[in-house]
């Protein structure tokens, strides 16, 4: 068993709804699954079994099984219900593995869901976010597994990269969408033919094994805003930031927010230097040491310096191609060390990217902090919600259990936006222990340092420190966290500087 599956405690999005001695689990998620009409929404998902167990009964305990302090399904068969026997485990690993299950439109529904009663759309911000994570697999009878590079950790590994497309707001995230991506290295196919060549599962295996991950990320977005979930940015990390990302956003008309990589990729620069209009080409690091670094400014009420570029890409898809110059604003960014002089090292320094060019500085990274909720999603999915944990070799099994993550994390988010008095950032933000609520650190941080410096100046005798002190601690809690949410810490710096291409 995986390591980052095991824990000791729960999360606070789940152990604020189930951890509660008293509360008998299975009767809460009874009702929030009758709540949100989820039995209704099977039906209209074209889910049916055509004899034995209700198809209702084995998508419930498919379901509920992973909040029940149980690694498995056969565990939770044995030890969590006395009325629960063999043959209805057996049931469950079969309908796991069934080939025809249309996983993802039951996916779409519960999101839809949790939007319309909630009228998430309405939201101010609202954002799609792509990014991919890795989830160590050593089986080799597991089919759907291959080598993966995971940037969280810089090391090739053996295991399945679910790439998955998120919802985002100021104050909400749903996963929307997943896949499994396959790479061409050190593949394992699956042990027999699909019964069916043009099943869901067979078709689903085909795109994993033969789209490259631009082409399923496009895929995935169409299908988002096909089914009702408007947004405004699409937000992702470097490992995104490409020309394939780009077109994809002027497709469908959305403003990109982008982390880019320090590579090879060519910006056309216009500037004035002594009265004279000067034209440049050049990547990143170019544009960095030439016109960037030395002239940083800072950014008002953060730690953070930066200098905005407005600059033009050439879009087409080939050289031989009618070029397609399309404006965009690039935002240099670094830390400062505040009163320490501390001088920076030549990779500290992260570069972003944006189709609207007129966002400030401070916008930009507001709402590329929005990206950080995807990153929760996928450290609550590992290791709580069951992401490719259950016991079984088949990749329609696997399909399946990226999509029973998703609908869990669905399925929790809806029961905290019905918790009387409990903001809905509160699903993102109180999910990792020790973490600043994002809206605080991002929006409210002007406003609260006024506030608690007057309030503090009338009990510095009762604190016994001095003001200059707790303000100084709470700004340097907030501006860690804001290095994680942003991704400005030095190990992603120095990663990004490694040209991967376009």
């Amino acid at each position: 068993m995986n390591s980052d599956t095991k824990t000791q405690s729960l999360p606070n999005l789940i152990a604020d709804l189930l951890g509660n001695d008293g509360l008998n689990i299975d009767n809460l998620f009874a009702d929030l699954w009758k709540r949100m009409g989820v039995a209704t929404l099977l039906h209209r998902a074209g889910f049916h079994k055509r004899s034995g167990l209700e198809v209702t009964q084995v998508v419930y305990l498919l379901l509920l099984w992973v909040w029940l302090k149980v690694d498995t399904i056969n565990m939770f068969s044995r030890q969590s219900m006395q009325c629960f026997t063999d043959s209805r485990k057996d049931v469950m690993y079969d309908y796991l593995q069934r080939e025809d299950v249309n996983w993802r439109s039951f996916h779409v529904k519960i999101a839809q869901q949790v939007v319309k009663g909630h009228k998430l759309n309405h939201c101010e911000t609202k954002a799609l976010v792509a990014d991919d994570s890795v989830k160590i697999r050593r089986g080799k009878k597991l089919e759907g597994v291959s080598c993966h590079f995971d940037h969280l950790t810089g090391k090739t590994v053996m295991g399945q990269q679910t790439l998955t497309l998120g919802y985002a707001g100021d104050d909400f995230f749903l996963p929307l969408d997943s896949e499994i991506y396959i790479s061409q290295k050190r593949i394992q196919a699956p042990l027999q033919d699909f019964i069916d060549g043009r099943s869901i599962a067979a078709r689903r295996y085909h795109d994993s094994l033969h789209l490259s991950k631009p082409q399923l990320l496009a895929a995935m977005v169409k299908r988002a805003l096909a089914n009702g979930f408007a947004a405004d940015y699409l937000l992702a990390d470097a490992w995104f930031g490409n020309k394939t990302t780009l077109r994809l956003t002027q497709e469908f008309d959305l403003t990109a927010v982008l982390r880019m990589k320090k590579g090879n990729m060519q910006y056309h620069y216009r500037y004035y230097a002594n009265e004279q209009l000067h034209v440049v080409m050049a990547d990143a690091a170019g544009l960095y040491r030439q016109h960037v670094r030395k002239q940083w400014q800072i950014i008002p009420g953060t730690r953070y310096q930066s200098k905005v570029l407005d600059v033009e890409l050439n879009l087409a898809e080939s050289p031989k191609d009618e070029p397609v110059w399309v404006s965009y604003r690039l935002l240099f960014v670094r830390g400062t060390t505040g009163d320490e002089k501390i001088q920076a090292g030549k990779h500290d320094w992260a570069l972003f990217l944006t189709t609207d060019t007129s966002l400030s500085p401070a916008r930009i990274l507001e709402v590329y902090a929005l990206r950080w909720s995807i990153e929760v999603y996928f450290k609550e999915g590992k290791r709580h919600l069951g992401l490719l944990k259950e016991q079984t070799i088949h990749f329609a099994s696997h399909i399946a259990s990226i999509h029973l993550t998703a609908i869990r994390f669905c399925m929790l988010v809806f029961a905290k936006l019905e918790t009387p008095g409990l903001q809905v950032s509160a699903v993102r933000n109180r999910m990792l222990d020790g973490l600043l609520n994002l809206s605080f650190a991002k929006r409210l941080w002007a406003l609260f340092k006024e506030l608690i410096n007057h309030g503090l100046s009338g009990i510095q005798a009762q604190l016994g420190c001095s003001v200059d002190f707790v303000m100084s601690a709470i700004e340097e809690a907030i501006n860690n966290f804001l290095m994680q949410a942003l991704q400005l810490d030095t190990f992603t710096l120095r990663l990004e500087a490694v040209d991967e291409g376009d």
